[in-house]
């Protein structure tokens, strides 16, 4: 009934659409720094103190720019139907990343900047296995990302977006991968920092992605009617729950499922983005957010 997810065929694949692609991301990136990242030319800064402004507790400003990302970002997802029909699929998914990308750039740069403030609740940093068991956790944090990211030329507008009915890879372990990832994340970061930004941070994240896993339910119940009930049947919020009372049947070879170029691209990325923790610490404090 659903499709397969993290599918790739480098056989299929367009080369003018990658270039475009290429050219998309460019552009946006950019306009990305000149619009709001760059302190001379851009709103970010004044974005982040107006909200800073509004109380002296790191604590609260992280709970509101979470609180104002995730307001947009879930709002504009729930009129998604709407949207498309008035201003087209390629064009409301511009308006979708142009209005999410920035504001998701302040909360991560106000966190990075922030997340030592605050009070300190533990300190575990020294514990013997603490590094290891939250760098593991982080790691596999990110094979949970919603499969509709491997679409790339979608998420770009290149290809028309979609909203697909998934059902194979890590579907089969929780029908909701990104909430189930952001809560491994959350909490091996909150262990590691131990304080009450790293905290406000993880409930503000985890409440959002709380709230994303009933809408998305309801979005895919609304576009894919019995199609959706009859996965929804088979699979778990819970991660292994419909594996385990025996509604979900995994393939013998469900291994290869995994074994595809997105989840290899992941693992890249994610050893990429462990090593550059430097180079991104210092970029977000050159910023002064």
């Amino acid at each position: 009934v659903g499709e397969d997810s993290a599918a790739f065929n480098l056989g299929t694949q367009s080369i003018v659409s990658w270039v475009y692609f290429t050219v998309i991301l460019g552009v946006v990136l950019y306009v990305l720094d000149v619009a709001w990242i760059d302190n001379s030319t851009g709103f970010g800064k004044a974005f982040i103190d107006a909200v800073s402004s509004l109380s002296d507790s790191p604590e609260i400003v992280m709970l509101t720019l979470i609180l104002i990302f995730a307001t947009i970002h879930s709002g504009l997802a729930c009129f998604r139907n709407m949207g498309e029909k008035l201003l087209g699929k390629r064009a409301y998914r511009v308006l979708f990343a142009g209005v999410s990308l920035p504001l998701a750039v302040s909360t991560v740069v106000y966190f990075i900047n922030h997340r030592y403030d605050g009070v300190q609740l533990w300190q575990l940093q020294n514990a013997p296995g603490v590094h290891q068991l939250v760098w593991l956790s982080n790691f596999i944090s990110f094979f949970f990302l919603y499969p509709s990211t491997f679409n790339l030329l979608e998420v770009a507008a290149v290809d028309k977006p979609k909203m697909h009915l998934w059902e194979t890879g890590i579907m089969r372990i929780t029908r909701h991968p990104q909430m189930v990832g952001q809560v491994i994340w959350c909490l091996a970061h909150t262990i590691w920092i131990g304080n009450s930004v790293a905290l406000a941070a993880s409930i503000g994240l985890i409440g959002h992605h709380l709230f994303g896993v009933w809408n998305g339910d309801r979005r895919l119940a609304m576009q894919h009617g019995e199609a959706f009930e009859v996965v929804k049947k088979r699979t778990s919020i819970i991660p292994f729950a419909a594996i385990l009372d025996g509604r979900q049947k995994l393939p013998n070879d469900y291994y290869r499922e995994f074994i595809r170029l997105p989840y290899l691209t992941i693992t890249a990325l994610t050893l990429g983005a462990y090593f550059l923790h430097p180079v991104m610490q210092a970029a977000s404090f050159r910023l002064h957010w």
